[in-house]
């Protein structure tokens, strides 16, 4: 995993300073923005946005800065208007600080605008240019029936600027922005909690309302057929905010522009299948796609949890409740190295854990809980078998969610399972009691589930 680099400064032509980083030391110099608005240091802490910039360095040079306004760039004026203009001569400050002759852009959602602009003013610093869930011009007008309308824009901006200043209100506001660019992210707590105070330290409350309009209202249509670079127009089949329309206007209006559709709804790059949009990126920019590193294996997930963990610990204080811990961690090994388990981490107050057979991850289950049922703890534990991608000691995928979200289901002392797995043990003599259909959170669909019977 790549730690954030470090943060240096450019300075454009009017004095502004504007901060940037570099990482990777790839053939291709590769500027890359997600929304117009970024705090360079923060961004690294998001681990999706942390994986796309880590692909992205595998092949490139990888330029990210701070536009003024907002991160760790010079805040704007009280009075100072922002514009498209402006944020090219901030990117041209960083290429010319840093060395770079000609790089290729790679611009995301809002970041579009002036990603297009640069292309079009100077054509000589711009080898290739990708738009990703982009738009020319993003309000309605007769000529852009597919625009969206002015007053749910002015909304948008109300809602922007009274999520920052707004202390009471903040978390509806921020949430229902985020249901525009990345609706299956917004139904994650976690991702919301990061994106919440990601967001909030993009830019200053003074200079919000600013930025908003002018990315809501900008307009770089007239500048399209300027574009001389080999161009990449990417966007998501179930993108609401910024679709189809968007992608296929810009795409005819840039000379030789390749139009291509992807799966998905979210208009964020690094929400969703981000492999496939930097998939189609690495092989425009290179010629040939190498997906990351990583080995898939058919195994069992085990996600256990203390119940009442919060009311435990405060009834007995920090000194008792870290011994009970230790005892309850070393219970929790014993069996795992009883059972063959892997443990891959601890999660809060309980274990990620793998095997790679259902029945003897289903016995481990069983003699954790009764482990720990002796030290006077209930826990609950949930199951799921499927593909998961196992990247150094980590594991990832779809399989992982589902067995965290089978969990959560769990009642205190339940080892509970999905649909997957009583398939797999049968014969084994484990029985199970069926629990219905479940809506699991973030994952698609309903899913069966059934408790392990004492």
């Amino acid at each position: 995993m790549i730690e954030s680099p470090e943060t240096q400064y450019a300075r454009a032509a009017d004095g502004a300073h504007i901060a940037y980083q570099v990482v990777g030391d790839g053939p291709v110099d590769l500027v890359f923005k997600s929304q117009d608005a970024d705090h360079l240091e923060m961004a690294w802490e998001m681990p999706a946005l942390a994986g796309v910039y880590e692909r992205l360095a595998s092949f490139s040079r990888l330029i990210r800065f701070d536009y003024r306004g907002s991160g760790l760039s010079d805040p704007l004026g009280l009075s100072e208007q922002p514009s498209i203009e402006q944020r090219a001569g901030d990117l041209l400050a960083v290429l010319d600080t840093i060395g770079s002759e000609q790089a290729a852009l790679v611009a995301n959602s809002t970041a579009g605008l002036a990603a297009i602009f640069f292309a079009a003013s100077y054509p000589h610093r711009v080898a290739s240019l990708v738009l990703d869930g982009c738009y020319a011009r993003l309000a309605r007008a007769p000529d852009y029936p597919w625009g969206v309308p002015l007053d749910v824009l002015s909304r948008a901006v109300d809602r922007t600027e009274k999520a920052r200043v707004d202390a009471a209100g903040d978390s509806a506001h921020e949430i229902a922005g985020l249901r525009y660019v990345a609706p299956n992210a917004a139904q994650d707590a976690e991702f919301v909690a990061q994106w919440r105070r990601f967001s909030r330290n993009m830019s200053r409350p003074g200079n919000v309302r600013a930025l908003s309009e002018m990315l809501v209202h900008g307009d770089v249509r007239p500048v399209l057929s300027a574009i001389q670079a080999r161009t990449l127009v990417l966007y998501r089949k179930g993108d609401q905010w910024v679709g189809k329309p968007h992608a296929v206007y810009l795409a005819d209006h840039i000379d030789g522009a390749r139009l291509v559709e992807l799966q998905g709804e979210d208009n964020l790059i690094f929400v969703g299948d981000s492999d496939a949009d930097l998939d189609e990126i690495e092989e425009f920019l290179t010629g040939s796609r190498h997906a990351p590193v990583s080995d898939r294996v058919l195994t069992t997930v085990c996600f256990t949890d203390i119940v009442s963990s919060t009311e435990k610990a405060a009834d007995l204080g920090d000194r008792k409740w870290s011994e009970l811990l230790d005892a309850h961690d070393r219970a929790v090994r014993r069996q795992l190295e009883r059972f063959r388990g892997r443990e891959v981490n601890t999660a809060g107050d309980g274990f990620v854990t793998t095997f790679d057979g259902p029945g003897r991850a289903i016995e481990c289950a069983c003699a954790i809980r009764a482990s720990v049922r002796a030290i006077g703890l209930d826990v609950r534990i949930g199951l799921h078998t499927g593909e998961v991608e196992v990247r150094g000691d980590d594991i990832a995928g779809m399989a992982v969610h589902i067995a965290a979200r089978v969990a959560a289901v769990a009642g205190a002392g339940e080892v509970l399972v999905s649909g997957a797995v009583p398939p797999l043990v049968a014969g084994s003599g484990i029985d199970f009691t069926d629990r219905g259909e479940h809506e699991l959170k973030g994952v698609p669909g309903t899913w069966r589930l059934f408790a392990v019977t004492e």
